[in-house]
Parts: C-alpha cells; sequence; structure tokens
C-alpha cells in the first residue's frame, strides 16, 4: 500500500479540483482504512492481499465526502500495484520514508495530529530503490484527476477487470 503521504498528496490534489467536497470528512476517509488494525476488512482484500474494489462497491455508496476518500483510498491501493509499479520489497517502505519531506512540502500535504506518529523521514543520503519521485509524481497527479463517479461506473459494469490481480516480482 502507499504511505500515508502519498495518499494525502494525492487527496490534497484531488480536493483542489473538487470543491464541493467536505474536506476533513474526506481526508478522514482516505485515511481510515489504514487506520483499522483489520485491513483484510478494511481494504477488502482478497486472498492475494489485493483490493477488491466491486466488494466494496457492494457494500457502500459513494455518496459522502468520507465514503469518496475511502474509495479514493482503495482505488490508489488498486492502482499502485497493478498499474504503476513493477517490484516490490520491504525497501519500499524505506523508499516512503525517503520521499515523505519531498513529498509533504510539494503538495503542502497536512497531516492528521493522529497519524503523525506513523509518517517517518530517512536518513539524508539514502537511495530510492523501488520507486522514483518522477513515477510518484506522476501516479499523484493521474489519480488526482479521477472521475470517481465514473470510476465506480466502471467497475460495476465489469468487475473481473477490477479484480484481476498482476503478481509483483522481486527486484
Amino acid at each position: 500500500m502507499p504511505g500515508y503521504v502519498i495518499h494525502l498528496a494525492i487527496a490534497e490534489k484531488y480536493l483542489e479540483k473538487n470543491k464541493n467536497e467536505k474536506y476533513n470528512d474526506f481526508i478522514d476517509g482516505v485515511i481510515y482504512p489504514d487506520e483499522i488494525n483489520d485491513k483484510y476488512k478494511t481494504h477488502y482484500w482478497n486472498e492475494m492481499r489485493s483490493v477488491n474494489l466491486y466488494n466494496f462497491l457492494k457494500e457502500n455508496k459513494i455518496d459522502t465526502s468520507f465514503n469518496r476518500g475511502y474509495f479514493l483510498h482503495l482505488l490508489t491501493d488498486y492502482l499502485f500495484y497493478n498499474k504503476y509499479i513493477e517490484y516490490w520489497s520491504t525497501d519500499i517502505y524505506t523508499d516512503y520514508d525517503i520521499l515523505n519531506p519531498y513529498l509533504l512540502k510539494k503538495y503542502d500535504v497536512k497531516l492528521p495530529a493522529r497519524i503523525k506518529k506513523y509518517v517517518h523521514v530517512a536518513e539524508q543520503g539514502k537511495s530510492l530503490k523501488i520507486q522514483s519521485k518522477e513515477v510518484v509524481d506522476k501516479f499523484i497527479k493521474d489519480l488526482s484527476n479521477l472521475d470517481l463517479e465514473y470510476i465506480k461506473e466502471e467497475i460495476t459494469k465489469y468487475p473481473e477487470e477490477w479484480t484481476k490481480v498482476r503478481p509483483l516480482k522481486e527486484p
């Protein structure tokens, strides 16, 4: 899963374009799935620990700012692993720590007090191993421009296309 700061950077950019959202409710929805201990439940994980967006939509409407934020979080997780990164290893968590200062500043991310203890910063001089700033910036741009209602309709019409999982390789 992308780290809190990536999720919040996407949310900040999304909210710039969608002024009708209730800011605090949307942000609460974005961080909710990672705040809860039972990630299988909050992420609608299948047996491969991949988000099942169709199952989320069967149980939830995206009719509130909170639910749209929650949906954007799950969509972010799904697309990150199925479209944007090629490899996975535990190094990705160090990459998040390296990227956090850059993302916090560039996207003017406001960290809710209750999650600050989970956002870490790596020692200076460490190199990214799994991701690049360019890929993460493109990811943030692409996800913040999504039409959530359109994506919901696509998932509902073509659930088999949105439940496929692309296995990631080790680097």
